[in-house]
């Protein structure tokens, strides 16, 4: 689960973190209130407008302003308030239709005393799969740029790795600030920055919390300026008052309303519609797609309860993508029984009078023959398949696409 930066920093806040304090406004006018309260607090009129959506690259989208006067904050509100926010990480890229911006955040000037006094930095913690623990990724070149930096100058980037039954020893924390080169009180400010920051990433189960930039202001303090956090969403029954910040307004809406249906559903830009149980099979279903030449329109697991009702509300979502040209519905009957999927998929078929595309079903396990004679004598126009070669091979001859024996 995705938060909002300003969600993400009053987090950091409360492990004492300091952060680019701001107010988040829905409307101009609530802007404009904010922008009057920040400038009162602060004796400054410099202040940030930074659009509030689940996506990194605001700032070269157009989406962050700086603003020097309330003229240019009701400006900058009233453009990007409403707008299509198109960066390299909304869906479809820059080429997509990008994200619609519902709220800013009216932030206030963190370069203090002057921006030249001020460096930015770094930072993310996430774990990496490969190592199997957790990594501080931090680098001295941080900014909008920090892609091309990784990309140009990986030297320039660091890693720390932590084991995640251990807690980050203090010794790590002082080699990581050694390592961007600090000293004096930015140096000790550093040092309290990463033990709290891996601190609050363990203990809110989260996925990913990434400080772009990571400020040392003119004072030697350390402020996350922007915060980027993804929560484990199969920890958040731990976290209720977390698991109460999701935004549903900026996710898939279909997606939405599978997880509503208890369907794991995410969409991918494919033609083929996938009905499975599992996650393992689910994965071994679509690489077996693109190895006889189709494409996964979709990851989508029913779970362990395949009846008549969930089937068919998978159906429907499954259909909501244009680009479906035909569905496969993959199912071991494990847990659950074979020919209690298959009496699900007629009923569901029944309900819904008839499917606009071809319908492969694969189904094997407890019950399995049951479950093909079943379907067999529904009537229904079902092509099925006990195999996992034949029924692939089912998908690539009415796909029209060639099969590994065959290219």
């Amino acid at each position: 689960m995705n938060l909002h930066e300003y969600q993400a920093k009053e987090i950091l806040k409360k492990y004492g973190i300091a952060v680019q304090d701001g107010i988040v406004a829905e409307t101009v006018e609530e802007a404009v209130e904010a922008y009057r309260r920040i400038v009162e607090r602060t004796g400054s009129s410099v202040a940030v407008v930074k659009a509030q959506i689940h996506a990194g690259g605001r700032g070269k989208g157009g989406g962050i302003r700086l603003v020097r006067s309330e003229e240019e904050l009701r400006k900058a509100a009233s453009e990007i308030l409403g707008m299509w926010l198109k960066t390299p990480q909304t869906p479809g890229g820059l080429e997509g239709k990008g994200k619609l911006v519902r709220k800013v955040l009216i932030a206030e000037d963190a370069y203090v005393p002057r921006y030249e006094d001020c460096k930015e930095y770094y930072f993310s913690v996430l774990l990496d799969r490969g190592q199997q623990r957790n990594v501080l990724v931090y680098s001295s070149e941080g900014g909008m740029d920090i892609e091309e930096v990784a990309e140009k100058t990986p030297e320039k980037v660091f890693r720390t790795h932590v084991h995640p039954l251990m807690p980050l020893q203090p010794y790590q924390a002082r080699e990581i600030a050694f390592a961007l080169g600090l000293e004096g009180k930015a140096l000790k400010s550093m040092v309290r920055f990463v033990q709290a920051l891996y601190k609050a990433y363990t203990e809110c189960d989260a996925a990913l919390i990434e400080v772009n930039p990571t400020l040392v202001n003119g004072h030697g303090e350390v402020v996350a300026v922007d915060c980027k956090m993804r929560l484990d969403d199969n920890a958040l029954f731990r976290h209720p008052d977390l698991a109460a910040l999701r935004d549903e307004g900026e996710e898939d809406p279909i997606e939405v309303e599978a997880k509503s249906y208890g369907l794991n559903y995410v969409k991918l830009e494919g033609n083929v519609g996938c009905m499975v149980n599992g996650a393992g099979l689910a994965m071994a279903t679509m690489d077996l797609i693109k190895l006889y030449g189709g494409a996964p329109a979709n990851f989508l697991d029913v779970g362990g309860t395949a009846d008549a009702q969930r089937v068919q509300r998978a159906f429907e979502i499954i259909l909501r993508d244009p680009d479906v040209q035909l569905i496969f519905v993959n199912i071991f009957g494990g847990i659950v029984r074979c020919d209690r999927v298959a009496r699900g998929i007629i009923e569901a078929y029944q309900n819904m009078g008839s499917l606009p595309v071809p319908l492969v079903v694969r189904l094997q396990g407890t019950n399995a023959d049951i479950a093909r004679k079943l379907i067999e004598e529904s009537g229904l126009d079902v092509h099925f398949a006990i195999e996992l070669k034949e029924a692939a091979e089912l998908v690539a001859r009415l796909l029209g696409t060639a099969t590994p024996a065959s290219s």
